[in-house]
């Protein structure tokens, strides 16, 4: 019953990875708050739409 104990360190590996992925975060700070403010920009826009239509 050798595979058992290998399929679950895999799981466990692959468990590992995908939480050290999932808390990466690739943006400095300064391209965060460009991306903040296109997002919100682009917010403004759809509401002023919808307030006049």
């Amino acid at each position: 019953m050798t595979r058992g104990n290998q399929r679950e360190r895999d799981r466990l590996k692959a468990q590992k990875a995908a939480s050290s992925q999932k808390s990466k975060n690739g943006k400095t700070g300064s391209e965060m708050q460009r991306d903040k403010e296109q997002v919100a920009q682009i917010m403004r826009q759809k509401q002023q739409e919808g307030n006049y239509t």
